[in-house]
């Protein structure tokens, strides 16, 4: 079990620059993971199988994707007890982000604000890593990989990113997750409309048709959508997902919206709003896809999980699977064990 509790490192974490205190979290966990030292986070994996999109996952709690950007702690962070780790969003080449400061805390709602937009180094330095990690999947977890553009990318032109991230990942990948729903790149979101998805999805199920041929295995690809979409947005998402015969989709990414936050301080900083006041809205978009697209359709659902009580919530709602980020930075390694209790079978 853990020997340090996380509620005496929190307020030496919380007293500095929220991405300083994440590069600092990240930086000794690359250093000490796979070590004796690595004891100081971790504790065992609760065991509660499930099969999802042809995969057996060892139980239904995933490290969302964004906090690993660069695949650097993939075998530190599986020491926390996660059945799946999903790393990135990786695009192409290595950028650097948006400037600096680009991540806010507001406690009193246990939320996070950032803007980082898809700050990393890369595509090849991420596989180099990837390709590290070692304990975690020899323990049956399950790693997805998260795909992305890079910003100077012309948006018309982003379907040649997505599919070069693709063809990189693809070997290395347990699934590989399709994210056109950060909302810090500019006209990302563009992506999520129909013509324009349209076009994406089928570029890249031909892609994964040829590259399950040559590599003789078949990955499975999902689609991350934001949680600001209405009802025939979503409904537009689930026929184009079905069409094209996607494996799964994850709902939901961070939110523009800031009804739950207003008058505190930082509420107005530009990026996406995760962390407590998504898990509703997060919530209301799984439970349209589920009515959209029918029993048996993969959805992970990931937004505001702080709970397991909250974890059930998303299961109630019509996912299958559930992932933790900002939770898991107010609340430290003991959530990723109270969620996979709460939906233990």
């Amino acid at each position: 079990m853990a020997l340090i509790p996380y509620a005496l490192t929190r307020p030496i974490l919380f007293g500095m620059d929220p991405e300083a205190a994440h590069e600092l979290t990240l930086e000794q966990m690359a250093r000490f993971q796979n070590t004796l030292l690595q004891c100081l986070w971790s504790q065992p994996r609760v065991d509660d199988p499930v099969t999802v999109a042809g995969l057996r996952f060892p139980n239904r709690v995933g490290m969302a994707a964004g906090l690993d950007k660069n695949g650097r702690v993939i075998d530190g962070l599986g020491a926390m007890g996660f059945g799946f780790i999903e790393v990135g969003t990786v695009t192409p080449k290595a950028q650097p982000g948006n400037p600096k400061p680009r991540m806010f805390r507001l406690p009193a709602k246990n939320a996070l604000i950032n803007r980082l937009g898809f700050n990393n180094e890369g595509l090849d330095a991420f596989l180099a890593n990837v390709q590290r990690a070692r304990s975690f999947r020899a323990s049956g977890g399950i790693l997805g990989l998260n795909i992305g553009k890079n910003a100077v990318t012309p948006i018309e032109n982003a379907t040649a990113d997505y599919l070069s991230c693709l063809d990189g990942v693809y070997p290395h990948a347990d699934y590989v997750t399709v994210n056109i729903s950060s909302p810090n790149t500019k006209n990302l979101r563009a992506l999520q409309s129909d013509e324009a998805l349209d076009g994406l999805l089928g570029a890249l199920v031909e892609r994964k048709a040829q590259l399950s041929a040559r590599l003789g295995r078949s990955v499975p690809m999902f689609l991350k959508i934001a949680p600001d979409l209405d009802e025939d947005q979503v409904r537009v998402i689930a026929a184009t997902l079905k069409k094209h015969g996607m494996d799964g989709v994850i709902a939901t990414n961070t939110t523009i919206a800031r009804d739950a936050v207003q008058g505190l301080p930082h509420a107005d900083e530009a990026g996406g709003l995760s962390g407590a006041p998504v898990l509703e809205p997060s919530n209301r978009v799984i439970r349209l896809l589920r009515a959209e697209l029918g029993a048996g359709f993969p959805i992970i659902g990931v937004g505001g999980v702080l709970s397991g009580e909250d974890a059930r919530s998303k299961i109630a709602a019509g996912a299958d699977l559930v992932q933790l980020y900002t939770g898991l930075i107010y609340r430290g390694s003991p959530l990723v064990r109270e969620a996979a209790m709460a939906l233990r079978h």
